[in-house]
């Protein structure tokens, strides 16, 4: 008799869990060191999660975008990103690695459009960027095959 139940990988295996979170904290560490602020790399994560349908992702970097500063202006057009003028370039650069790398799959990064980003981000600048969506991808993956759960949670009161 087979059990349907799902297994959150995350507990059924920990230490490898905790080694992707090691490496996602170490990503948020050298993006502070290099000017990458706390709220690009939550676009990046708040977009590869959209694009990837991750309902525990997106619920959980949304409060952290805003918690960083991120408006809900941007947060509405996130998806639209390349029709608006809200963000900076280098949240331009950083949404367009997010969106490379989450579709790489499908759709590889053309040379004048990786160029044009090595013109606006310092080689490490790109590498964090281009580390930090990969590991919200992964994150993405474990917790949609795991199906976590996203519990109604109460507005705050005024």
């Amino acid at each position: 008799m087979s059990d349907d139940r799902r297994i959150y990988a995350d507990k059924q295996q920990p230490e490898i869990y905790k080694a992707l979170v090691a490496a996602a904290r170490e990503c948020r560490t050298k993006a502070a060191e290099i000017g990458l602020s706390r709220a690009t790399l939550e676009l990046v994560n708040v977009r590869a999660s959209q694009i990837n349908g991750c309902a525990f992702c997106l619920d959980l970097h949304t409060r952290l975008a805003v918690k960083e500063g991120v408006t809900a202006q941007q947060l509405g057009v996130l998806p639209a990103w390349r029709e608006t003028e809200v963000f900076s370039e280098i949240d331009r650069a950083a949404l367009e690695i997010a969106e490379a790398v989450t579709n790489v799959a499908t759709d590889h990064l053309a040379d004048p459009d990786y160029a044009r980003i090595r013109g606006q981000l310092s080689d490490d600048q790109l590498a964090v960027l281009l580390h930090a969506a990969s590991i919200i991808n992964a994150f993405n993956r474990i917790s949609i095959l795991s199906q976590h759960p996203v519990t109604h949670r109460d507005a705050p009161s005024n």
